[in-house]
């Protein structure tokens, strides 16, 4: 390959001028980034543009590592941290000849680097930065899974070895638990979820395999299998982590950790359930140095946007943000407590668990063995001189019916609720024994909300949907629009789809409302109410407008809600 400068490259392609050109030298200095992610970052050119010049200008193949299958014996060639130290990745080797995945195949070092490290002719390939870390953590991740798998077993043979013939030792000792290829597979198994964005692990026994599952951005996909004869140790020692009592395997178990994983640290909420073939484990992550999401982040725009504006600007009252688990409403939450969060008032948080960090932020944490209950508290809150309090989940009515109290004694309450949308969320307040003339005076709005996912940008391409499509989302069949969908590469991992945002329906109360519901109306009079009003978007038509956008799919759209909604 001959050694051209990639501003040259570029320049020659036409998709950059000498001043842009200048620009990014110039900041370049400043960051030390490599000329590729400063032109990116400051959005001169996309990935997409540079990948496609680089293969143009200089003839280098692109690999798309969605569908490329990498042998595990690549990774004895060249070391993870120089893999990751060049952004490198060995795809496969020919005779004398290795074929590098790189996202920058001018970088001539790096190149000369792993000549060095490998005796052998190296052949640059192009793929995008996403893909090649996620092809280190996958393919040093597995690596590293099977070796401590294997050592794992080799231990378990030496230990059957020396049992009554016929007999097959279930006991678990200390070496088992603290056990370097124990360790090693747990730590590997926490890294490889963390690479993958996931937010939860799922350990599954089956008959004769444990299966180890991650869901990413909402659906869950089958990561690795260990044997059946490592089970106990893999879940005994996830046991330990969480402090839960290892020798109890007939009844479910919570508990809870912190660790740290590279420089990433993660908060880790395990659960037990014992099931036929032993017990499943299910760990939620939760990062603890996240930066706090903003509007944007979760998906707020448009009228969603106002509506959320003057849902924060009172000063009293309760503000619920309901929907199912994994829909987002901590998310929300914390957007709403970090815009409100402020030298001249008293925010207090109760939470189980405390999820983020924020700074001038009073969180308590939950323990009900203890007898910190949200209800016990938020009484104690209340002697404490708030302004705004933020409990983290109504669970029941005693907590509700002290929520609804502090609001109308002044405070501004916000609270998460789990109830499929903004009107079942005052049936809800019903149920639990709130009177209807106590919602009324109290409840300032709702917000429901859903997550979807989002099409993937990278390979997103329009159709003309069909009319069993259009009438599925309330169109009608004639009608002239453009749906989208993507087609899958290797920025999205060849799944079309890449992050998730917030699709919301937000009740605002008014006069209207209040009436009705001191006057005990019905969920179809409150409905008929909001119809009229012209003010409220229900989630059916916001999941439409993300359609029609090109935000999402009208398949995950009616993923989300059910067709009896539209």
């Amino acid at each position: 390959m001959n050694h051209i400068r990639l501003g040259d490259l570029l320049i020659n392609a036409g998709l950059i001028t000498h001043e842009q050109l200048h620009q990014a030298l110039e900041k370049q200095k400043l960051t030390r980034e490599r000329l590729g992610h400063v032109l990116i970052s400051e959005k001169v050119i996309s990935e997409a543009q540079l990948i496609r010049a680089i293969e143009m200008q200089l003839g280098v193949e692109f690999i798309d590592l969605s569908t490329t299958r990498i042998d595990s014996e690549m990774a004895g060639l060249i070391s993870k941290n120089l893999a990751k130290k060049h952004g490198v990745l060995p795809v496969r080797k020919s005779m004398d000849t290795l074929y590098l995945a790189m996202e920058d195949p001018l970088n001539f070092p790096a190149i000369e680097e792993v000549k060095i490290a490998t005796m052998l002719k190296v052949v640059p390939m192009i793929s995008t930065e996403d893909a090649i870390e996620r092809g280190i953590e996958t393919l040093y991740g597995n690596v590293g899974a099977a070796r401590a798998i294997e050592e794992m077993k080799r231990d378990a043979d030496i230990r059957d070895d020396d049992t009554t013939p016929g007999f097959v030792s279930t006991t678990l000792g200390e070496q088992d638990l603290h056990s370097g290829p124990t360790i090693r597979l747990v730590n590997s198994i926490l890294e490889r979820a963390i690479a993958e964005q996931a937010s939860d692990i799922h350990l599954e026994p089956r008959e004769n395999e444990l299966f180890v599952r991650m869901r990413v951005d909402g659906m869950l996909r089958n990561i690795l299998t260990v044997p059946k004869n490592l089970q106990p140790s893999v879940i005994a020692r996830l046991k330990v982590i969480a402090s839960m009592d290892i020798a109890e395997r007939k009844v479910p178990q919570d508990g809870r950790s912190n660790v740290k994983i590279g420089d990433v640290v993660v908060d880790l909420r395990i659960s037990t359930l014992p099931c036929i073939y032993g017990e499943k484990v299910v760990i939620r992550l939760l990062e603890k140095d996240s930066g706090m999401l903003d509007r944007a982040g979760i998906g707020l725009y448009g009228e969603d946007l106002q509506k959320f504006d003057r849902l924060i600007r009172n000063v009293s009252g309760v503000v619920l943000i309901a929907g199912p688990t994994g829909s987002g409403k901590s998310s929300t939450m914390y957007t709403m407590i970090g815009e409100l969060n402020s030298e001249e008032i008293n925010l207090v948080t109760l939470e189980d668990p405390v999820e983020y960090d924020v700074p001038g932020c009073n969180q308590v944490q939950i323990n009900e063995k203890t007898g910190m209950t949200f209800a016990n508290g938020l009484r104690s809150i209340l002697r404490q001189d708030p302004d705004i309090i933020a409990v983290g989940e109504i669970r029941d009515g005693e907590t509700a019916q002290i929520a609804m109290q502090a609001a109308i004694t002044g405070h501004l309450v916000l609270s998460t609720i789990h109830t499929n949308d903004a009107v079942s969320t005052i049936d809800r307040l019903l149920d639990i024994g709130i009177e209807p003339y106590l919602i009324s005076g109290a409840l300032k709005g709702v917000i429901s909300q859903r997550l979807v996912r989002k099409i993937c940008p990278h390979c997103k391409v329009s159709y003309q949907p069909t009319a069993e499509e259009l009438a599925s989302l309330g169109l009608p069949p004639n009608d002239q629009v453009r749906f989208y969908k993507g087609s899958g590469c290797p920025m999205c991992n060849g799944t079309a789809y890449q992050g998730r945002t917030g699709v919301f329906e937000i009740l605002i109360m008014d006069r209207a409302l209040r009436a009705a519901i001191r006057d005990g109306a019905s969920r179809d009079d409150l409905e008929a109410i909001l119809e009229r009003s012209g003010d409220f978007i229900s989630m059916a038509k916001s999941c439409r407008r993300l359609v029609l956008n090109g935000t999402t799919t009208a398949e995950e759209a009616l993923r989300t809600i059910s067709t009896t909604d539209l």
